[in-house]
Formats: C-alpha cells, sequence, structure tokens
C-alpha cells in the first residue's frame, strides 16, 4: 500500500533518539488484540495508516467460511472505509478526507490464504485541513465498532516530533505533538 506516512515516520526516526524504525509497515510482532495506528501530520495534510490482524476484528484470519462470516467481514471492512464513522480529528482544523485505501488481505474475493496463518487489514486514509494549527488530537472510536479489540498502539510524527501512546478501553483521544 502506498502512501506517504511511511516516508514522514522514517524521517522521525531518523531525527529522533528513540526512532521510529519499528513503525514501518510489517515491521511489528502480530498480535492479537491490537490495532496499529500510525499518524503523520505534514503542514496541513493528515495521514493514518491502520494495520489490524483479522482476529482483532473478526474472530478468524482467514477468508469467511459461513454467511455469518461474510456478512461479518463485509460489515468490518464497510467501516474501514468510512473512516469519517470512527474517526474525528479536532473540528477546528477543518479536515478534509480526500483519500481513503482499504487492502483487505485474505477478505478479497479470491485472495490466497495466508502463508504463515496470520492475515491482515491495511489501511490509509488522508485528509487536508485548512486550519492545520488547531489539529490537537484524533478522537478514535474503533472500540465501539470492534468488540474483540483490546488496545490500540499509536504512534505520531509531525514537525515537533514523535510520539507513541496505547489506548484501551474507555480512552479514545490521542494527543499530537503540537
Amino acid at each position: 500500500m502506498k502512501h506517504r506516512l511511511v516516508p514522514i515516520l522514517m524521517a522521525a526516526a531518523l531525527a529522533g533518539p528513540a526512532g521510529l524504525v519499528a513503525a514501518a509497515p510489517h515491521g511489528h510482532a502480530h498480535e492479537h488484540g491490537v490495532v496499529r495506528v500510525q499518524v503523520g501530520v505534514d503542514g496541513p495534510r493528515l495521514e493514518l495508516a491502520l494495520q489490524a490482524p483479522l482476529d482483532s476484528l473478526l474472530g478468524f484470519e482467514r477468508a469467511p467460511r459461513t454467511d455469518a462470516e461474510r456478512r461479518a467481514a463485509e460489515q468490518a471492512l464497510a467501516t474501514l472505509r468510512q473512516p469519517q464513522s470512527w474517526l474525528q480529528p479536532d473540528a477546528a482544523a477543518g479536515c478534509t478526507l480526500e483519500t481513503s485505501n482499504v487492502d483487505p488481505g485474505v477478505l478479497a474475493p479470491g485472495a490466497p490464504a495466508p502463508r504463515d496463518g496470520h492475515a491482515e487489514v491495511e489501511a490509509s486514509y488522508a485528509w487536508r485541513c485548512a486550519q492545520p494549527q488547531a489539529l490537537r488530537g484524533l478522537e478514535i472510536g474503533l472500540f465501539d465498532a470492534f468488540r474483540r479489540l483490546q488496545r490500540i498502539e499509536v504512534e505520531v510524527a509531525d514537525a515537533n516530533g514523535q510520539g507513541r501512546s496505547t489506548l484501551k478501553r474507555p480512552a479514545r483521544v490521542v494527543k499530537l505533538q503540537r
């Protein structure tokens, strides 16, 4: 999946002492119950990349086999394709969604089974913010959408630095480094 967030995070890793090298997509351990979110802010542009083991969203990591599993997979993908339903940047920033891309992985019709038994969904989103200086945080409502989710690991990089935080129920707000 191509997006600009990874170069932003990698630049932050090189600039900062702790580094965010592990923030590269696939540079993490596959952990059930956890979704990883990477946030980059570059001037008026806000970008977010999401990586989620299917088990965290659906309870299985393969193509759906039953009608109930197919419905659950369709609902999960529909939710991820509508980030406005679960992610809200600060309203004062006036952010408008520009792009939304969800890679369903093994949920796509005809997709091959994962080689190692672990399957993920990846997504990327980009907004343009009219008042980026007012962008202080993001409200992430994934816990409401996905009951199996236990933790959201968030990495943020912007012109002022980088940071990491963990959201656990009922927390929903990620503060940005502004």
